[in-house]
């Protein structure tokens, strides 16, 4: 780039012209919101004349843009450039601190009058947030220069104000000297994008305000220090304070502050030119013994990472939105936030404090791309970079150091290891004591009081919660590790379908204490509102946009879609971490569990249903014992109401089948952050041995790792013994039907051609069931394992008939299923009998040759004709579930249209299995169509496109409904993990080539 007088600023690390840094904070100052339209231009280079910002420059040819705002989103031809989706590597040469001349710049401007009643003297102009750097100017005179995007600057102008026509103009360049630190996994977005604010500064007013509110958990007195300045005093009648002076010490009796119980007071802070009223919330934050303690208590994180994000804006996230985010987390017992990976917009904070949210808050600094390319003149190891590193962690702490909700400061992520952390951790402790410190990539945690990991697998993190991980090579420094609590701040990677063996992991936080849970990657999918030539609604993400490098849909990854709508990870992330624990107690009671970590089990109600088959027999309320944290009872059953339950609730029922308790924890009344009602957590157990299909609830125990060996099959429901009825006739045979009927022309129940493929069953025509081994890879899969299925041709197998036979009992189809180029295949015998108006089949499955992979799948796949979409079925649901993310399914009956079994990710993938089922019917409107019922439980999945369609398609309007519905009846699966980023699936949710055998019923429904 050009590096004439006019762009230098471009390569300096620190901004210019700034106030220093101080808290923020809403005080009874006038205030004048600059948001809204401001003029805009556009130019591919950063060097271009600067006299727009002079008050007479005629800006009457400019575009109009809003702010705050992203210019490449607030004009979607491209015309004003894209979005650039990297999550490493940097879309500039890596130059330090040098750009790129071809620099995207966008010019501002907005003329705007002062308020008639607003005051003379002092103001500051407060920017919260430019990317990634600006110039800026008021009336003409040039106030000074940005830099750390997510982080406010203010400067002083009350001397520079007029009455009307002030001409605020602000220059922005899409790349500067903070590119280099600002590599953070996100789409690149120049623009003003968060609020822009003139704030007038009386007199003797509240320059800054830092408060520390401790709370002795011995005492329970809360301590408050406020430091305000000369002159200020603190009036709070909860606390017994009344225009004290605010310079002093106070301890009053209080309520703590936690996540769980966020008691926050109202403290007015007053000089007698300004007053702000400030929420307090009492609480102390150590690390003692090993662990992260709060108020004298060690925490579990059940935490997630949180970008920013709006799919129609970007960055430009209002409160409705953060209030959302916030609400959603809180309803899906989420207790924690790391705000990934740079400070949020100020507003999330003091919702986080109103709510209850423990806090990781990040410095604006992430430098992964210089790992491309060994690290080398990393900013973190430059000296020249020291200030600017130190300057975005004193303004991170300076900013935010008031809100409760902040349990920690993270030096930013990813940025290796060079000395500066070091300074900053230094500035940080001396501006705020009384957090712990986080970075995750010092693994020596030299500079840290935790040690963080980012994607440990189970079995490491097993050692460490042992403290029997490998030892560093310092002895003093491996001792001090040893003795710190540890955090995943990154775990178990939400991208697209999973993430798998959340169960595990929280099983091990439990188990251990030194583990103290973590933050689950990440929040939402960052997919960007897009639409197609015709209209159709899409999420964007890498390469949508014809960027020169990009990494893909790696920014879809999150536990809720998009427009925020829940993912099913989401959903089972739920369960695993729900607060309240539900089981079986044996004797008709049940066991519940308070796992809060201060919360007593209080306001809450708990609702129980039994039922037989997926029918609720029988239903009702019990109170919910008012357990302090930690504590557990035992609740009685009803014994009353059950049919046939006899001498005691769960003790026999006169109906025959399943039989299941549910119990469900639910709020008893609204909350600020759920509506009554709310469940929170729920247990479900077997009360009696079904008498139809026991063996097959036996079984079920043994499909929880997804594989049904040889063994655990028993026969399926029919009625009556297999028939006689078998004919083979030309091309073609049938089983079933009208033996009397002299010829093959009889009508018969199911009829095959002369490989011996089903095609007809009741009248109803079919795409005959095949064994199927393919699954469309799922975002888990295609980090490693999909390759090698595709080289071993799972996707494109077929299947050789070796022989057809028929007796009177069944007609036998032996084959044999194997891809091109390989030896490895499978011997598959369908025995295809009838029994009444039932069609059976038995399938044996022998492998055949060397297998050097897991399966994705293993069962049958068939087409029905597109009308018949209406499903229902008895098993796992409502949503969809697999070997390693089955805990947020549960037992019962449910109904669905084919369309909306379809899980939405981003981009197409495997999806919308339903776990355990016993039973699944599929129908058109009517009710005529076909029930399946299975000898064990299997996975039920129902879909308009095949799997191979699934695969070949990119995003969801790329998926044609056709003229099937394809069914897949699977014996097993092979689990989700979350091997995009994180670990592979465990080896017991693995799917391998072994002998098994499943039986199935078909039965025609008219």
């Amino acid at each position: 780039m050009s590096e004439s007088v006019g762009v230098r600023y471009l390569i300096s690390t620190t901004g210019r012209g700034a106030l220093p840094p101080r808290a923020q904070l809403v005080t009874d100052a006038p205030r004048l919101s600059l948001n809204g339209a401001w003029r805009f231009r556009l130019s591919p280079v950063a060097d271009v004349p600067e006299d727009f910002a002079q008050a007479g420059y005629d800006d009457s040819g400019w575009d109009e843009i809003g702010v705050p705002s992203h210019w490449p989103l607030a004009r979607r031809d491209g015309s004003w450039g894209n979005p650039i989706y990297t999550n490493v590597r940097y879309p500039i040469p890596v130059d330090p601190p040098h750009v790129p001349t071809d620099n995207p710049t966008g010019d501002h401007r907005l003329v705007f009058d002062l308020p008639a009643e607003w005051p003379g003297g002092d103001a500051v102009l407060r920017f919260d947030g430019i990317d990634s750097c600006g110039r800026i100017w008021l009336n003409g005179v040039e106030l000074g220069t940005t830099a750390g995007s997510r982080l406010p600057s203010e400067y002083p102008v009350g001397a520079l104000l007029r009455a009307g026509g002030n001409v605020l103009a602000v220059r922005v360049h899409q790349w500067s000297a903070g590119t280099y630190v600002e590599d953070q996994d996100m789409w690149w977005l120049p623009g003003i994008f968060r609020d822009v604010t003139l704030i007038a500064r009386p007199a003797g007013g509240l320059a800054d305000v830092r408060i520390e509110a401790g709370y002795d958990h011995r005492t329970g007195l809360g301590s408050l220090r406020v430091d305000a300045g000369a002159g200020a005093v603190l009036t709070c009648a909860e606390l017994g304070l009344d225009g004290v002076p605010a310079d002093g010490f106070y301890e009053a009796e209080v309520l703590p502050w936690t996540a769980e119980t966020p008691w926050l007071y109202q403290v007015e802070i007053a000089t007698a030119a300004e007053r702000a009223v400030v929420p307090v919330g009492f609480r102390t934050v150590a690390v003692e013994d090993g662990q992260i303690k709060v108020n004298g208590r060690a925490v579990l994180f059940r935490g997630v990472n949180r970008h920013e994000f709006d799919p129609d804006h970007g960055r430009v996230v209002g409160e409705e939105l953060m209030r959302a985010d916030l609400l959603l987390m809180k309803q899906h017992n989420i207790n924690a936030v790391r705000t990934s990976h740079y400070p949020p917009h100020p507003r999330f904070l003091e919702l986080c404090d109103e709510l209850g949210m423990w806090v990781i808050d990040e410095c604006d600094l992430e430098t992964h791309g210089f790992g491309e390319n060994g690290w080398r003149r990393n900013p973190t190891a430059e000296p020249a970079w020291r200030d600017a590193l130190v300057d975005r962690a004193v303004r991170m702490v300076a900013r935010d150091r008031n809100h409760p909700s902040i349990v920690m400061w993270s030096l930013g992520n990813e940025a290796g290891v060079g000395e500066n952390l070091g300074h900053m951790a230094a500035a940080v402790r001396a501006l705020d004591g009384t957090r712990p410190l986080h970075y995750e990539g010092d693994r020596e945690c030299r500079y840290t009081d935790v040690y963080s990991r980012m994607y440990a697998d189970h079995a490491e993190v097993e050692l460490i919660g042992r403290g029997e991980e490998p030892p560093l090579s310092d002895p003093s420094l491996d001792a001090r590790r040893r003795a710190m609590p540890f955090i995943l701040c990154e775990y178990a990677h939400a991208m697209g379908n999973g993430p798998g063996g959340l169960y595990e992991y929280q099983q091990l936080f439990e188990r251990y204490e030194r583990l103290q849970g973590g933050f689950v990657w990440e929040w939402i999918d960052h997919g960007i509102r897009s639409r197609t030539a015709d209209g159709r609604e899409f999420h964007a993400y890498g390469g949508d946009f014809g960027e020169e490098l990009h990494d893909g849909n790696f920014i879809c990854d999150g536990l809720v879609f998009p427009d925020r709508t829940p993912s099913p990870g989401l959903l089972e992330y739920k369960k695993v971490i729900e607060p309240i624990r539900i089981t079986d107690a044996g004797s008709g009671a049940f066991t519940i569990e308070n796992r809060h970590d201060f919360a007593a089990l209080t306001g809450l109600t708990l609702r129980w249903t039994y039922e037989i088959d997926g029918v609720e027999h029988a239903a009702g309320e019990l109170r919910c014992p008012q357990l302090a944290a930690g504590q557990s009872a035992t609740v009685a059953l009803p014994a009353a109401g059950v049919p046939g339950a006899g001498g005691g609730a769960g003790a026999g029922s006169a109906a025959e089948g399943e039989a299941w308790w549910t119990v469900r924890a639910v709020l008893a009344e609204d909350t600020a952050w759920a509506m009554a009602g709310h469940e929170i957590a729920w247990g479900q157990w077997r009360s009696v041995e079904a008498s139809v299909q026991g063996n097959a609830v036996e079984a079920a125990g043994s499909a929880l790792g997804g594989i049904a060996p040889v063994g655990i099959d028993s026969e399926p429901v029919g009625s009556g013994s297999e028939s006689a009825s078998v004919g083979i006739e030309g091309e073609s045979a049938a089983v079933g039907g009208d033996e009397a009927g002299a010829g093959f022309g009889a009508p018969r129940a199911a009829r095959f051609d002369e490989r011996g493929r089903l095609v007809e069953i009741g009248g109803m025509g079919v795409v005959a069931p095949r064994i199927d081994l393919w699954r469309a890879p799922t975002d888990n899969d295609a980090h490693a394992l999909a390759q090698r299925w595709r080289h071993e041709g799972l996707h494109r197998v077929h299947e050789r008939t070796v022989d057809v036979t028929a007796d009177r009992d069944a007609l036998v189809v032996r084959t044999r299923v194997a891809a091109a180029a390989t030896d490895a295949g499978l011997l598959v015998t369908y025995r295809w009998s009838e029994a009444g108006d039932v069609l059976r089949l038995r399938l044996d499955i022998t492998p055949d040759g060397v297998w050097t992979v897991p399966l994705p799948r293993l069962g049958l796949r068939l087409g029905l004709p597109a009308a018949y979409d209406q499903v229902e079925w008895f098993g796992r649901g409502p949503g969809e579930a697999y070997a390693d993310t089955r805990h947020a399914a549960r037992v019962g009956r449910f109904t669905s249209t084919v369309d909306a079994m379809q899980t939405p990710y981003v981009y197409p993938q495997e999806n919308g299995a339903r776990l355990d089922v016993r039973w699944a019917s599929v129908t058109d409107a009517a009710g005529a169509g076909l029930r399946i019922a299975g000898g064990s439980p299997f996975l039920f999945t129902a879909r308009r496109w095949t799997s191979e369609q699934l695969d070949n398609a990119r995003h969801l309007t790329d998926l044609v409904p056709g003229e099937h519905v394809w069914v897949n009846v699977d014996l097993a699966q092979h689990g989700i993990g979350s091997n995009s980023c994180g670990p592979a699936v465990l080896p017991e949710h693995e799917l391998h080539a072994v002998p098994a055998t499943f039986t199935m019923a078909f039965t025609p429904l008219h």
